[in-house]
């Protein structure tokens, strides 16, 4: 059986060809695919097990943090990106807007597991997830919840951030995935897009980063053209120098046509 199907594969992959908008491709000629190019990691802070987690995919890059203490922390987490992978938001509707609908379910996820579990009752997340649209005008659309944040480095000019901290005073976020305004209430969630260029950079960080370095360093580590890995070893550097005691989490995805 097992050989009948690879056989039926190959034949099937040796009549496809590679389509362009106006016909063919020549043979030989390499097909461009817009990508995300990452890294990630998490510097592990002073207060014991990590409550961050990320995932990167082609398209698709996202980071949670969940903030109530580090094994529950953990699992609200996990529930987040979860609830994110399992939509596909890269393959859903071109709309800012409809990445919301990714979060909502984010925020369901959380906000039901907590509900079947009284010692979970207290589970709660951020959510900072981006999406690359390809095509003739490429652009990141990004979603938001929470204390996180979305930078974004362009080819040549001065990196700033694309999102505003769902906090005061580097204190717990006031809005969060799991913590309704009421039994069905949803999330608000701060949603938008940005034009990017091949060799723009889009930078993902939790709280704990900026909280131990400050903005003024990050946006000095983050200017330019340092590749994705030497960038998170600079931040690592600097992360180890001050030890930070909140986990910080960075992501670091540059837009590549190749």
């Amino acid at each position: 059986m097992t050989f009948f199907v690879i056989s039926i594969l190959i034949g099937c992959l040796s009549v496809m060809n590679v389509q362009g908008r106006r016909g063919k491709w020549p043979p030989g000629m390499p097909v461009t695919r817009p990508r995300l190019v990452a890294v990630g990691g998490t510097f592990e802070g002073s207060r014991g097990r990590p409550s961050d987690a990320y995932v990167i995919q082609e398209r698709l890059v996202a980071t949670a943090d969940g903030g109530t203490g580090p094994e529950a922390g953990h699992v609200a987490a996990a529930l987040a990106l979860a609830a994110v992978i399992a939509g596909r938001p890269q393959h859903g509707g071109p709309r800012e807007q409809d990445l919301d609908d990714y979060v909502q379910a984010a925020h369901r996820a959380v906000r039901d597991a907590a509900s079947r579990d009284p010692a979970m009752a207290d589970l709660a997340s951020s959510l900072d997830l981006i999406v690359l649209d390809g095509g003739e005008s490429p652009r990141l659309r990004f979603a938001h919840v929470g204390n996180g944040a979305i930078w974004h480095c362009p080819r040549g000019g001065t990196p700033a951030p694309l999102t505003t901290s769902h906090s005061f005073d580097d204190g717990p976020p006031l809005r969060a995935l799991g913590r309704p305004a009421g039994i069905n209430a949803g999330i608000d969630a701060e949603v938008g897009a940005v034009a990017v260029r091949p060799g723009d950079r889009v930078v993902m960080m939790s709280d704990g980063v900026v909280q131990a370095l400050g903005v003024k360093r990050v946006t000095e580590l983050l200017t330019g053209s340092a590749s994705p890995v030497a960038c998170l070893d600079r931040l690592y550097d600097e992360l180890a120098a001050v030890e930070p005691k909140e986990d910080a989490t960075v992501v670091i995805a540059d837009f590549v046509t190749v």
